[in-house]
Parts: C-alpha cells; sequence; structure tokens
C-alpha cells in the first residue's frame, strides 16, 4: 500500500489548459455559462464532454453514482434519461433529489449542479426514446438493467429478439423510459489553477439567483 501511494503521488494532476475566464462577466443565470463552458469543450474535442457523473441517493441513505451522458439544457434544467426501473430510477422515485457532475481535465473545468428532479410526460419521453440508435433501443427494451445476470450467453439472445420486435415496429418504445430534468438551485462553476488558486463561482437560486465567489 505505500508503494501505491508513493505512484498515487507522482500521477500529474491539473495538466489542463484553462482558458481565459472572468467570473465578473458572466451571465445571471448558470444556463447559459454551463453551456458556453460545455460547447467550448466539444470545441476543443474534449472526449465524451457530455458524459457526467450523476448521483442519486439509495433508499438507506447512502450516496449512489454513475456515468451517464446530457441530452439537453433548457430553461428548466439540465435533462438526461434512464429507465424508471432501473436502479437511478428507482432511487429518484423515493428520493427526487441529485447532483450532476462535469470534469473536462483538458481545459481544467468542472461544473456541479445540484437540485430536485421531475420526469418528463410520457410524450415527450417517448421522443427522447425513438432518438437513441436502434441497439441502443433494443437493450432498452430488454429491460433489465442492475437484474443479476446468471448466464452472459442470454443477453444476445435478449436483445436480438427485441431488435426484431424493433424491426417490425419501429415506433416502439419502452414503457418505462423516461426523461428527467434537474432543475437546479446551486451550480458551481470550478477552474483549476496549478498553484491551487482554483477559481469558483457558485450560483445559488432564491427568489433569484444569488453569484458568490468561493474560497479554493
Amino acid at each position: 500500500m505505500t508503494d501505491l501511494r508513493t505512484r498515487l503521488r507522482a500521477v500529474p494532476t491539473l495538466t489542463g489548459t484553462p482558458p481565459t475566464w472572468d467570473p465578473s462577466q458572466t451571465p445571471e443565470t448558470p444556463h447559459e455559462l454551463f453551456v458556453d463552458w460545455l460547447l467550448g469543450a466539444v470545441d476543443q474535442q474534449v472526449p465524451e464532454a457530455c458524459a457526467a457523473t450523476l448521483s442519486t441517493v439509495r433508499p438507506d441513505g447512502r450516496p449512489n453514482a454513475r456515468v451517464l451522458i446530457l441530452k439537453n439544457v433548457t430553461d428548466e434544467g439540465w435533462q438526461f434519461a434512464s429507465s424508471s426501473t432501473s436502479r437511478k430510477g428507482e432511487e429518484l422515485a423515493a428520493s427526487p433529489y441529485a447532483a450532476l457532475t462535469f470534469y473536462w481535465i483538458p481545459l481544467g473545468r468542472q461544473v456541479r449542479v445540484l437540485g430536485s428532479v421531475e420526469a418528463a410526460d410520457p410524450e415527450e419521453s417517448a421522443r427522447d426514446f425513438l432518438l437513441r440508435p436502434a441497439p441502443a433501443r433494443a437493450e432498452a427494451l430488454v429491460g433489465r438493467q442492475s437484474a443479476v445476470l446468471e448466464d452472459p450467453t442470454q443477453i444476445e439472445a435478449a436483445v436480438e429478439e427485441q431488435a426484431e420486435r424493433i424491426a417490425a415496429e419501429p415506433g416502439l418504445v419502452a414503457p418505462n423510459w423516461t426523461l428527467y430534468t434537474l432543475r437546479a438551485d446551486e451550480v458551481e462553476f470550478w477552474q483549476a489553477d496549478q498553484d491551487r488558486r482554483h477559481v469558483r463561482l457558485r450560483y445559488r437560486l432564491e427568489e433569484n439567483w444569488i453569484k458568490e465567489l468561493l474560497w479554493p
């Protein structure tokens, strides 16, 4: 373990090159700034810039997290999708609060988004489902996410069966597929500094959005 600690301490950190950023020249709401940062990461070809860690709360109070893909950002909030019968779907049903964390290493930037989560109506969720690639729709139609897998060979047969259903009925929608919107009440923008004088700007929602600089 001592050798591992030594090796980990030798791993370079804060290797990104942060763009020029003046927190005093930022919009009054976090949504516009987030989209600017996100598209900046896309333009700089940051790998999988729309990937985020979604953190939820289990019924026993323990946190749970996984990486997924951001679908959209609107004035209402940050959107992602999943089956309502998945582990994250069940956790959101029990405790409709979550956090999304984005980290774009090449740019030395991180964004944390916290708030409540609401499920879209079935029609909007169905539209999202039908925009997914056919293999992803087939996998979702199997509907066994997070269930115990006794035999890996079962996956191919189950997905192939659903792919045949999609070919015969292109408008088929997984009944539990749900588009979620995280309605933020706190968003923090963090930009790295190699001397650890990180720049942190937090938006807090009261009646209106309040902007605050934070200590590193």
